[in-house]
């Protein structure tokens, strides 16, 4: 903290570390937007510890098993921006996360390491909790502020961005708890030493939560660009019933789209690798499937899912998802039609980058990763579908 607040956004800027909380954005790039000179309002800092993507349990294993990392990253994240405070936004079923975070920030007042004269420097920077109710709408940095506002969690248009016009009307900077938390070590070891992990624009560790049909299911610290296959390798045991069993991989939770086996066999765990085969890093919850999964199914429970999240504040997304998951309940059960699957395509696309937030896009990805890669097992089934129906006939 003695060296300055624009030393440690420049550490930051030098790190190359991207946002963790999906988006990606250069984090010291977002930090330094923050006024360095007060109008007269406080600036805050507002950590999203919502972690509402299904899939993901990377900020709650940092709350439950090392929260003082994530008070110190507050510290240090929220001094370079000239913060009055930190309000750390935790999703209310993260009871237990909840209370060990508010037991450390306790610790972190008694010693003196925040409060009214944090580490004897003379700033003052204060630690709230405050818990939300789970809305997964909430995760969306606008939302979120307006939920921390104790308004409806709906998101906001922008501009004005929240580094003008933020929490109550102030200066804010959203950001993920694994971010925040890994701000420290950072600046501890050098950025030379975070930018030495992975590719360029992709440097620094990650982790990376992996579920669904592997043989020891993790959540692990691992270096950005990683080949996909060697992470399960490595840290999971490989896949249940071996690699050609391999059916699919959801490489960033459920809002980016399935990928292939031929694609997982050589792709790297890293934002721009996985843009360029039109999936994403997201939140690097990686849910593997295996030949045993109706990957329709799957792709349809997701649709469920964002029909039941959208906050129903922009018609595109509040329309389109229950149609969007009203048809996917009929291609599990083949009840359709071959040309529907365009219709449901084209509907996707209208849906996409038509909302104020990115729950449509999320809402839409799946369901377009599906018909990219699968849709020889949805016109299967609807034959199938044909077939029964003209024998009971």
């Amino acid at each position: 903290m003695m060296k300055g607040q624009d030393w440690i956004i420049d550490e930051v800027k030098k790190s190359g570390l991207r946002g963790r909380g999906g988006a990606g954005f250069p984090s010291g790039l977002k930090w330094s937007f923050m006024p360095k000179v007060s109008d007269g309002r406080p600036s805050y800092l507002v950590i999203n510890a919502d972690e509402g993507e299904p899939g993901t349990c990377k900020d709650r294993e940092i709350m439950r098993h090392d929260p003082h990392k994530l008070v110190e990253g507050c510290l240090i994240s929220g001094f370079a921006m000239r913060a009055k405070a930190a309000y750390i936004y935790i999703r209310g079923e993260f009871y237990d996360e909840a209370q060990n975070l508010q037991r450390a920030i306790n610790e972190a007042y008694a010693a003196g390491y925040i409060g009214p004269n944090a580490c004897g420097t003379g700033y003052s920077f204060d630690v709230y909790i405050h818990l939300g109710a789970g809305a997964y709408i909430c995760g969306e940095e606008t939302a979120l502020i307006e939920s921390l506002e104790g308004k409806p969690g709906k998101p906001r248009l922008k501009p004005p961005f929240p580094a003008n016009i933020g929490a109550w009307g102030c200066p804010t900077t959203v950001t993920n708890v694994e971010t925040v938390a890994v701000a420290p070590t950072i600046l501890r070891r050098g950025s030379d030493w975070f930018a030495g992990f992975g590719r360029k624009n992709n440097t620094g560790t990650k982790l990376f939560c992996i579920s669904g049909h592997v043989n020891n299911p993790c959540t692990v610290e691992e270096e950005m660009s990683i080949p996909l296959k060697e992470l399960i390798d490595r840290h999971c045991g490989g896949v249940i019933g071996g690699w050609d069993n391999l059916l699919g991989i959801v490489p960033g939770g459920s809002s980016v789209p399935v990928l292939p086996q031929k694609t997982c066999d050589t792709v790297l765990m890293d934002f721009d690798a996985l843009r360029d085969v039109k999936s994403g890093l997201g939140t690097a919850a990686v849910i593997v499937m295996n030949k045993q999964t109706d990957i329709i199914a799957a792709i349809a429970r997701f649709s469920k899912f964002y029909k039941h999240e959208s906050c129903g504040q922009c018609t595109p997304c509040r329309e389109g998802t229950p149609w969007m998951w009203s048809m996917m309940e009929r291609f599990v059960e083949g009840n359709a039609k071959i040309d529907e699957i365009d219709m449901i395509e084209e509907l996707s696309y209208q849906i996409e980058g038509h909302t104020i937030c990115a729950l449509g896009d999320a809402a839409a990805w799946p369901v377009q990763g599906l018909i990219r890669h699968f849709r020889p097992e949805m016109e299967a089934r609807i034959n199938q579908y044909k077939e029964k129906k003209a024998l009971r006939n």
